[in-house]
C-alpha cells in the first residue's frame, strides 16, 4: 500500500510544474527535465528557480540513466556479423592478421571464409573477380576502387566514412581523417567513436580534450567496442573503482576480449571478482570466440 501511495504522488507531482505547482492541461504544456526526466517544468524560469532545490536528485538520477546506458551488454561486437554465413566477425586483435575485408561497392564486410568459397567459385566456374555479397566486378585499378568508396561516402556509409578516415590518416591527413570519422560517428560507428578519442587524448590535429575523450570513449563501448570497453575498466581500477572495472571487464569478456578476461583473472586471484562471476565470464568468453569460427574460415586461414 506504502509503495503504492508513493507511486500515486509520484505521478502527481509529474503532472503539476516541480516549481509553481501549476497542473499541466490544453493550456499548459509541462516539459521533463532533459537530464534527469524526475520532475516537469511549465517554463525556463520555474526550472531555473527551482534547481538549488533539484539538483542533488537530478545529479544523482541522471549519473543513475547514464550508467544504465553505458553498462548494458551490447548484442554484438562493433565489427557485427558476416553478411554472408552470418556468423560473428572475429575481433581484430592485430593490424598484421586480417580476418575480413570491406568491399568499396557495397561497402560490406566479408569474413575470408566466404571470400575464400567465393575464390574457389570464381576459379571452378572461371568466372571473373567479384563482390562475394553483390557481385560487383571487383576494380581493376585504384582509381576505380576509390571512385565506388567515395560513392558510399556520398550516399554517408558509415563504415565507408571510417575507412577512408583511415585512409587520410595514414597518408597523415589528420584533419580530413577526424572530419571522416566524426561524420561516421553520428551514425553511431563505434570504431570511428574510438579514432576520436584517441585523437582528443592524444591532441592529433586538434586540442587535447578530456571531455571528448571520455565521450567518445563511452559512445565506443556502448557500441561494442572491446578495447573502448577494457580501457575504461582499466581508468576504473586505476581510480580504485574495482567493481566499475569488472563491470567492464565482464561485458568486454563477453564480446571475446582477451585483455579483458586476463584482467578479470587478475581480479579473481585477488579476490576481487568471486569463483562464480569468473566462471560465467570465462564461459561467455569462450563462446564469443567459438562463435566466430567455422570449417570455412579455417579453410581461409590454412590457404
Amino acid at each position: 500500500k506504502n509503495a503504492e501511495l508513493l507511486d500515486e504522488a509520484g505521478e502527481e507531482e509529474m503532472m503539476c510544474c516541480a516549481s509553481c505547482g501549476t497542473a499541466g492541461g490544453d493550456e499548459v504544456t509541462l516539459k521533463n527535465c532533459n537530464a534527469c526526466h524526475l520532475v516537469r517544468y511549465c517554463s525556463v524560469k520555474c526550472q531555473r528557480e527551482h534547481w538549488s532545490q533539484h539538483k542533488l536528485a537530478c545529479k544523482k538520477r541522471s549519473a543513475e540513466l547514464k550508467d544504465e546506458i553505458l553498462f548494458k551488454q551490447p548484442e554484438s561486437s562493433y565489427v557485427g556479423d558476416c553478411p554472408i554465413c552470418l556468423l560473428p566477425i572475429p575481433i581484430p586483435k592485430s593490424q598484421d592478421i586480417v580476418r575480413s575485408t570491406m568491399y568499396s561497392c557495397c561497402s560490406k564486410v566479408i569474413c575470408n571464409g566466404c571470400i575464400h568459397a567465393n575464390i574457389l567459385r570464381e576459379i571452378e566456374a572461371r568466372l571473373p573477380p567479384s563482390c562475394p555479397f553483390c557481385r560487383h566486378p571487383t576494380p581493376k585499378t585504384d582509381a576505380e576502387n576509390d571512385l565506388l568508396l567515395m560513392k558510399r561516402v556520398e550516399a554517408n556509409d558509415p563504415v565507408t566514412l571510417h575507412q577512408v578516415g583511415m585512409r587520410r590518416y595514414c597518408t597523415g591527413d589528420i584533419a580530413t581523417a577526424i572530419e571522416y570519422w566524426k561524420k561516421a560517428s553520428q551514425s553511431g560507428d563505434a570504431a570511428s567513436h574510438y579514432k576520436l578519442s584517441s585523437v582528443y587524448h592524444e591532441g592529433w590535429g586538434v586540442q587535447k580534450d578530456l571531455k571528448k575523450f571520455m565521450y567518445h570513449l563511452e559512445q565506443a563501448a556502448i557500441g561494442g567496442h572491446d578495447i573502448a570497453r577494457y580501457n575504461l575498466g582499466a581508468m576504473e581500477e586505476r581510480k580504485g573503482n574495482d567493481d566499475r572495472a569488472a563491470k567492464h571487464w565482464i561485458i568486454a569478456a563477453n564480446l571475446g576480449c582477451d585483455p579483458a578476461i586476463k584482467a578479470l583473472k587478475g581480479f579473481y586471484a585477488q579476490g576481487v571478482v568471486s569463483k562464480e562471476d569468473f566462471g560465467t565470464a570465462l564461459r561467455a568468453y569462450q563462446g564469443a570466440v567459438g562463435a566466430t569460427k567455422s570449417p570455412q574460415r579455417d579453410a581461409a586461414e590454412a590457404a
